[in-house]
Formats: structure tokens, sequence, C-alpha cells
């Protein structure tokens, strides 16, 4: 399911125009996903490759100074998850509502268990 999502989401940044490191600076600026410190650490992008696509996404319009989504930004955002969220649907449907239910419940108790565990430190996920 994780995989299947991923491609659809792929498919809307592609027909967003944003390049890899433009739609991981986009997403980390909605405060959703990895803090940039966390994302530049894991993800193997330069400061420069980051900078320059932040640079990308001003000229854009989808950045304000500050490094922040702009409206057009926010709604670009919105269109790629919304459009992620259209494409993701028929493994879900096929399940039906038990099934999706019953699959929330396995996934609640493995995030549970992994948050314990300490799998996601302190900071790595915000704006940071």
């Amino acid at each position: 399911l994780r995989e299947h999502r991923g491609d659809g989401h792929l498919a809307a940044l592609l027909d967003a125009e944003l390049d890899p490191v433009e739609a991981l600076v986009s997403h980390t600026a909605t405060g959703k996903g990895m803090a940039p410190k966390w994302a530049l650490g894991t993800r193997g992008w330069s400061r420069t490759h980051w900078d320059a696509a932040v640079e990308r996404l001003r000229e854009r319009g989808l950045l304000d100074s500050e490094g922040e989504l702009t409206e057009a930004g926010v709604d670009l955002r919105k269109e790629i998850e919304d459009r992620t969220d259209r494409l993701d649907r028929a493994p879900y449907e096929h399940l039906g509502a038990a099934g999706v239910e019953r699959l929330t419940e396995l996934a609640r108790g493995i995030l549970m268990r992994a948050l314990a565990a300490g799998a996601f430190p302190q900071g790595m996920t915000g704006k940071g």
C-alpha cells in the first residue's frame, strides 16, 4: 500500500513540475514532514542543492522570502495531496470499510510500538 501511494505521489509531483529537491523543500515548508535538518541529513542533498531549490520555488511564487509557503504554494501542495489521494483510492475501496478499519487498527499498533521504541527522534518532524 505504501509503494502504491508513493507511485501516485510521484506522478502528482511530476505533474506539478517539482523536481526531487523542490518536492522535499516544499513538503518541509508545510511543517508536516521531516524538519529541514533531518531531510538534508537523511536524503543526501547538499545545502547547495537545497538552497538552489528554495530559490527556484521563490521564483515560481511558491515560497516567500522567509521560506514559508505562499498561498500559491499551499494551493499546490494541497493539489498534490488531493491527487495522491485520488490515485491511491482503489486498494482501500477494494478492502471496504471493515478492511480499512482493521488495517488502521493494525497500523496504529505498529506506530505506537515504534514511537515507544524511540524510532522518531525529537524534532525530526515539523519545521525544525
